[in-house]
């Protein structure tokens, strides 16, 4: 049996994959620019990168049991990088360093990096943000970004991934997005799951009708089960009816 709602598959996502490059760079961007490796600015630094990673998988693995746990923790996530992104600012601003404008040639070519990567709208629960790198590794993603990352100069550092979290901020969005509008479409977990419950006990009662009276019809519409209901409102209220068995979904009646 399927499970009625999919998780996991995080390692595809091209919001996860940004972020693991942030993650590795801002370790090792502390390690480099920063001298007290103790100091409190460090650790918030580090544990604000790991969390924008971490948090995306324990949501993506959380969405088979609750689509609301998967939601708060991918907002965690896009909270975490938004405090690492002003870490960053505020690195280069205390430094009297130049922050790149995002239309200046240098944020361009780290953003053309990432035009590689194309959105495949098959899978919203997913994000939708499934891209053309994800057959390469870690490392080979990173390769990607090294002349900037690995960049002696702390300031080309910074802003190369400052650029990376705008990215990534912008795919969370679209993932954020997407897991609202499926909550409102299909519901959260327990109401799919009730959902299922109902629909197979009313294919079990109409099999065991089919057994013992034949002349049941199938559903004109998709051919399947259909049961013996009654009208709760209407002109034809008290009256019955053959209803598909697959309602909602299938909305298929046919006359007594």
């Amino acid at each position: 049996m399927s499970r009625i709602r999919k998780s996991g598959g995080y390692r595809k996502l091209a919001s996860f994959q940004t972020t693991t490059i942030i993650y590795d760079a801002t370790v090792w961007f502390c390690e480099k620019f920063l001298d007290d490796r103790k100091s409190r600015t460090v650790d918030q630094m580090v544990q604000a990168a790991r969390s924008g990673r971490q948090n995306i998988a324990e949501g993506s693995r959380a969405g088979a049991t609750s689509s609301q746990t998967e939601l708060r923790l991918v907002n965690v996530a896009r909270a975490s990088l938004e405090e690492l992104l002003l870490d960053y600012e505020d690195f280069l601003r205390h430094r009297r360093l130049i922050l790149w404008a995002p239309n200046s040639p240098e944020a361009s070519a780290v953003r053309s990096v990432a035009s590689q990567w194309r959105k495949d709208q098959s899978d919203l629960r997913d994000q939708s943000d499934r891209t053309d790198l994800t057959d390469l590794s870690d490392q080979q993603r990173w390769s990607l970004y090294s002349r900037w990352l690995e960049h002696g100069d702390a300031a080309v550092r910074a802003n190369a991934i400052i650029c990376l979290i705008h990215q990534a901020n912008y795919l969370l969005d679209l993932q954020i997005d997407a897991l609202e509008r499926l909550f409102i479409d299909e519901g959260g977990y327990s109401e799919q799951l009730a959902t299922a419950r109902l629909r197979k006990r009313s294919e079990n009662r109409s099999q065991s009708n089919a057994t013992e009276n034949p002349s049941i019809p199938a559903c004109p519409n998709c051919g399947g089960q259909m049961a013996l209901r009654t009208a709760k409102e209407g002109r034809n209220a008290g009256s019955q009816f053959w209803g598909c068995t697959h309602y909602p979904a299938c909305t298929g009646t046919q006359p007594i």
